[in-house]
């Protein structure tokens, strides 16, 4: 009977429950840190995944040697462009329109499409990157939190062992496993942030690049079609 007391006494949710004012403060910060985390790793998870199929999906319709005006006007349509086709909209958008503004001159002509693919690189990166300094700060942090709560959880324990004239195992045991529990929660929280915030930033990285890349190539095609115009009008006159 009493063994069944103990161990009843010993259980996780017991312990949470009997723990001290702090100790369960710390624990409800941490499992909104770990709910509030897996929220975004969730949402981060989608969007990269759908950022991703885009990008491959674009390029593969870019380079089958369709008509530009004609892949501009299925982007227009789309009604959630992102990643790669906004890079595209804005860059041949700013090229169409310096091209009837400065039609004999080229190199201003690609300067200021080039600096509209780069602004809309950024603003994509960002959309990317929204929330992922969260996933850092939770990770980082849920440890030292968790620590907070063992290092209150067993502080506490003692001061009640002061006043005890016989110290026991069992008396000291749940208050020590209470603030145990604290760190085991810390840890359960920044582990999974830790390990997606790397992986998310590994695949931000290898999306920026992708992105960056089609740019360059973008523009090196634009640039060839300038000087072709610049010579058919020589030509003609």
């Amino acid at each position: 009977m009493e063994q069944a007391s103990i161990e009843q006494s010993m259980s996780v949710f017991s312990l949470i429950a009997n723990a001290s004012i702090v100790v369960q403060l710390v624990m409800l910060i941490l499992v909104l840190a770990s709910v509030a985390s897996w929220v975004i790793i969730v949402q981060r998870w989608r969007l990269f995944a759908a950022t991703h199929a885009q990008l491959q999906v674009f390029e593969e319709r870019f380079w089958s040697g369709i008509d530009l005006n004609q892949l501009y006007k299925e982007c227009q349509n789309n009604p959630m462009p992102m990643g790669i086709e906004n890079v595209f909209t804005s860059g041949l958008k700013e090229f169409s329109k310096l091209s009837k503004q400065s039609p004999n001159e080229p190199d201003t002509i690609m300067e200021g499409t080039q600096r509209a693919m780069r602004i809309s690189i950024s603003r994509e990166t960002e959309v990317l990157e929204n929330h992922l300094s969260f996933l850092a700060t939770i990770g980082s942090t849920s440890p030292y939190i968790g620590l907070l709560g063992t290092v209150w959880g067993i502080m506490h324990s003692f001061q009640g062992l002061a006043m005890m004239k016989q110290a026991t195992i069992a008396s000291v045991a749940p208050g020590i496993s209470e603030a145990l529990i604290a760190t085991a929660m810390g840890l359960l929280a920044a582990i999974p942030a830790v390990i997606f915030y790397n992986r998310f930033t590994n695949r931000l990285d290898q999306l920026v690049t992708g992105m960056q890349t089609f740019g360059e190539e973008f523009s090196s095609i634009l640039y060839r079609q300038t000087h072709r115009m610049k010579q058919q009008k020589k030509g003609n006159e």
